[in-house]
C-alpha cells in the first residue's frame, strides 16, 4: 500500500503539479495524522503522505523533462555533436536515431533529440557524430499519430535532420559499458546466421526488432506474438537459473552464485536497454536474489510496485506509454487470473505445460485487449492459438542464444553449432507468426469486434470466479 501511494502520486503528477511548499505541508499533515492511529488507518495516512511526496517528485521530474534549449532554435542550421543513445530504426525513407545533443553551433547543450539521417549505413550505438543539422519541431497529429506528443513524453522536443556525418569518438562510463555489452551479445548470440533468422534471434534475446522486415513485424503483431520480441521476466529468469546452475556445478557457494545473478541481471539490462518491461523484469529478478541473500520473504506484488515506482520516478510520462501499460497489466493478469484459470483446467486432459500456456495467453490477451484498442485501434484475435503453438520454442531459443554468446569467444565452433539449431527455432517462430497472423480477421479494428472480445473476457472472468 505504501508503494502504491508512491506510484499514485507519481502518476497523478501528470495532471497536478502543486507548489513544493504546499505539497510539503500536506505531507506533514498526513504524517502527523498517522501518529494518532494504529494498524490500517496509520498505513493509509502514511500512504497518503507518500502519495503527496510522489506528486512533488513527479512534478520536479516533469519540469526537467519539459525543459528545452533547442526548441527555441527550430529552423536554424549549424554544426552539432550528437551522441547515439539507442538502436537505429530504419524507416522507409530515412534512419531514425535516438540521440543526445552535446553541442550545437559552438554552444554546449545536453538534451535528448531524434536524429534523422538518409538511408545508408547505420552509425554505431554510443558513437559521437559530428555533422551539420537542421533543427525542426516534431510533427503534430497526423494520420492518427502525434509525433510531438510521443517525443515529448521521452523528453525530446526537437528533431535534428542531417546528412553526412563523421564519427568523432565514443561515449564512456556506464553508457559505454552498456554499448560494449550489447555489441558482445549481438556478435555472439547468433554467429553464422544471416537475414531473418538472425533478426528473430536478436529480437528474442535482445528485444531488437530493427532487423525484421515490416511485413514480419506486422505478422507478429497481428498474431499476438509481438510480446516475444520484448525482453520480459522469462529472459531474466533463465539468466538467473543458468548462473545458479553453473555455480552449483562448480561447487560455488549459493551466496556467491546469487551475487553472480545480480551482476548478470545488471549487465543484461544495460545491454538490452532501459525499456519498461526490461527494467520491471530486472528489478524483480534482482530483488528475488537480494531477498535470498537477506533471508527475507519474497513478495511479487512488492516487486511489481517497486518497479513501477522506479520507472515513474524516472519519467512520470511512462504512465501513458503502451509498453508500460501492457507490461504491468500482463504481469497483474498473470498474478490474479492465471492461477484461477489453471485450477479450472485441472479437471481436463490437458498437459500441464499446455494448460499453463493457455491460461497465460488467455489472461494476458483479455486484460491487454482494451489497452491495445485504445493505443493502436486493433486487437489480435488468435493470440491464444499463436502463443500455444509458438511459446514452446522461445525458452530453448533464448537459452541457446545466451549460451552461444558466452562460449563464442573461446569456442566459436560450438557457438556456431548452437546458432545453427537456433536458426531452425527462429524459422519456426517466424512461421508461426506468419501462419497465425495471416489468418482471415487475425486483427479486429471495429467497435463491434472489440465488444465481442470484451464479452469473451467477461465470460472468462465469470468462469474463474465460479
Amino acid at each position: 500500500m505504501l508503494l502504491g501511494g508512491v506510484c499514485l502520486g507519481l502518476g497523478a503528477s501528470n495532471f497536478v503539479r502543486p507548489r513544493p511548499l504546499d505539497a510539503a505541508t500536506v505531507a506533514l499533515v498526513f504524517l502527523v495524522g498517522a501518529v494518532g492511529f494504529d494498524g490500517p488507518p496509520r498505513i493509509l495516512f502514511l500512504a497518503a503522505a507518500l502519495a503527496v511526496c510522489g506528486l512533488l517528485v513527479g512534478g520536479v521530474r516533469l519540469a526537467a523533462l519539459d525543459s528545452t534549449v533547442l526548441a527555441a532554435r527550430a529552423g536554424q542550421v549549424g554544426p552539432a555533436l550528437v551522441e547515439v543513445t539507442g538502436p537505429v530504426r530504419r524507416g522507409e525513407f530515412d534512419l531514425r536515431i535516438p540521440a543526445r545533443t552535446l553541442r550545437f553551433d559552438r554552444q554546449a547543450v545536453s538534451e535528448p533529440v531524434l536524429l534523422e539521417l538518409p538511408l545508408g549505413r547505420s552509425p554505431p550505438q554510443g558513437a559521437w557524430l559530428a555533422l551539420n543539422v537542421e533543427v525542426r519541431a516534431p510533427h503534430g497529429p497526423e494520420d492518427g499519430f502525434d509525433e510531438r506528443a510521443w517525443l515529448r513524453r521521452q523528453g525530446v522536443h526537437v528533431v535534428l535532420r542531417g546528412r553526412e556525418y563523421r564519427v568523432a569518438g565514443r561515449r564512456g562510463g556506464l553508457g559505454g559499458l552498456a554499448d560494449g555489452l550489447r555489441r558482445w551479445l549481438a556478435r555472439g548470440v547468433a554467429p553464422g546466421l544471416e537475414g531473418e533468422r538472425r533478426a528473430v534471434v536478436l529480437g528474442v534475446v535482445l528485444g531488437a526488432d530493427e532487423g525484421l522486415s515490416k511485413d514480419l513485424r506486422d505478422r507478429f503483431r497481428s498474431s499476438g506474438l509481438y510480446h516475444l520480441l520484448a525482453v520480459s521476466g522469462q529472459n531474466v529468469a533463465i539468466i538467473a537459473a543458468a548462473v545458479l546452475m553453473v555455480a552449483w556445478l562448480l561447487g560455488i557457494p549459493r551466496w556467491l552464485g546469487e551475487l553472480g545473478v545480480l551482476a548478470s541481471i545488471g549487465g543484461y539490462v544495460l545491454a538490452v536497454g532501459l525499456q519498461p518491461s526490461v527494467v520491471r523484469a530486472g528489478i524483480a529478478g534482482a530483488l528475488a536474489s537480494l531477498a535470498w541473500l537477506a533471508a527475507r520473504p519474497r513478495d511479487r506484488w512488492y516487486f511489481l510496485f517497486l518497479a513501477a515506482a522506479v520507472l515513474l520516478a524516472w519519467n512520470p510520462y511512462n504512465v501513458f506509454e503502451p509498453g508500460f501499460q501492457l507490461s504491468f497489466a500482463a504481469v497483474a493478469a498473470i498474478f490474479v487470473v492465471v492461477p484461477r484459470l489453471q485450477r479450472r483446467l485441472d479437471g481436463y486432459p490437458v498437459p500441464r505445460f499446455l494448460a499453463a500456456t493457455l491460461a497465460v495467453s488467455t489472461a494476458c490477451g483479455v486484460v491487454t485487449a482494451p489497452i491495445l484498442w485504445l493505443d493502436f485501434g486493433t486487437v489480435p484475435v488468435f493470440s491464444v492459438l499463436g502463443n500455444a503453438v509458438a511459446e514452446p520454442s522461445v525458452p530453448p531459443l533464448l537459452g541457446l542464444g545466451l549460451i552461444a554468446a558466452v562460449v563464442h569467444p573461446v569456442l566459436p565452433g560450438v557457438a556456431a553449432s548452437l546458432a545453427w539449431v537456433n536458426g531452425w527455432l527462429a524459422a519456426y517462430l517466424a512461421g508461426c507468426a506468419r501462419l497465425v497472423g495471416g489468418l482471415p480477421h487475425a486483427q479486429v479494428s471495429s467497435p463491434q469486434a472489440l465488444l465481442a472480445l470484451l464479452a469473451v473476457g467477461g465470460f472468462v472472468w465469470t468462469l474463474i470466479r465460479r
